[in-house]
């Protein structure tokens, strides 16, 4: 019964998701929100694979985000290589990148490990910033445009990429529940119960949290492809920023709901329009004044309910009376 309800929500949710842009100007603003609400939620979800199932609280995804937007850039302009091609061998690079990280990372934990995959990124950073001859250095890089076309990942209106962000979505979102649900994910939540107790009993902690680490390198570095043709020119300081990138997604999952399959979504629906209201309402009044709001509204969520606003959605549904069937 229950798997049958949420099958039926599921399918509810993506037919809610296929024919929202229709409702809307085909590149309209609203459409733009939507399509980075998706994008972040696919990249949460990415992340989600390591921070959720093994609690390994990562801040250097941005340094996989922003090497799978390079990669795939470049590869573009030097050697006018589809980005679908590039989004291939920015997930092979984003992999390597996070099999580099894990090695001398994997036995830190809490803010040790934390601090030392921020480090991480902000290497990136300031590579790709001094490296000016390969990255254009603070000037940043501008995709080339041409006619629109399927094949060079190039389209006419932003419908085709909110339904571009909408199919990453759902594949990243599949990876996840089949990494949940399969002996890696039960692994993984051992691990993050009781790594000591998870050994005792044979599991390889190490090995397994590169397993998820490479995964959820490879994934988010593919979303840094899209990130790139979604918005034609990105900089280091964009596309490798912690605070815009690692600790955004990383915020996402645990104000939606951590290691839950429909947390990051919850909270990509939350948190992205909430950022783009405040700095419509506030951004104008004071200097900060809007990311001062919009941190306050965080705190107030996860105060009310620290397990995600889906446990809270969840509880509400639980707490609503039923009906009787027999009359009175």
């Amino acid at each position: 019964m229950k798997r049958a309800r949420n099958l039926l929500v599921a399918g509810a949710g993506l037919a809610l998701a296929l024919i929202l842009p229709m409702a809307v100007d085909a590149n309209g603003y609203a459409v733009r929100v939507l399509t980075l609400v998706l994008l972040f939620a696919a990249m949460a979800q990415a992340w989600n694979i390591v921070g959720g199932l093994a609690s390994q609280m990562s801040l250097g995804h941005a340094a996989f985000f922003g090497l799978g937007a390079y990669t795939s850039t470049l590869l573009l302009i030097h050697f006018g290589l589809s980005p679908w091609i590039g989004m291939i061998a920015s997930a092979l690079v984003g992999g390597a990148a996070a099999f580099a990280l894990s090695l001398p990372t994997m036995r830190l934990k809490g803010h040790y490990f934390a601090l030392a995959t921020l480090a991480f990124a902000e290497v990136f950073r300031v590579a790709a910033n001094a490296w000016s001859s390969l990255t254009g250095g603070p000037v940043g890089l501008s995709i080339p445009y041409g006619e629109p076309s399927f094949l060079m990942m190039q389209f006419q209106d932003t419908r085709s990429y909110y339904y571009l962000a909408l199919s990453a979505f759902a594949v990243v979102t599949v990876v996840f529940a089949a990494i949940k649900f399969s002996s890696l994910g039960y692994r993984l939540r051992a691990i993050r119960e009781n790594q000591a107790a998870a050994e005792v009993v044979g599991v390889q902690t190490t090995k397994v949290k590169i397993q998820a680490a490479v995964i959820s390198g490879c994934l988010t570095a593919a979303l840094g492809t899209i990130y790139a043709q979604l918005n034609f020119f990105f900089d280091p300081d964009s596309v490798f920023a912690a605070l815009q990138i690692s600790i955004r997604v990383a915020l996402i999952t645990i104000v939606g709901g951590i290691g839950t399959v429909v947390g990051p979504l919850v909270g990509a629906v939350f948190i992205i329009p909430l950022e783009e209201l405040t700095n419509v309402l506030f951004a104008d009044k004071a200097a900060g004044l809007s990311q001062l709001v919009y941190g306050l509204l965080l705190i107030v969520i996860v105060l009310i309910q620290p397990r995600g606003l889906a446990a809270l959605v969840g509880s509400a549904l639980a707490r609503r009376p039923k009906t009787s069937g027999a009359g009175t």
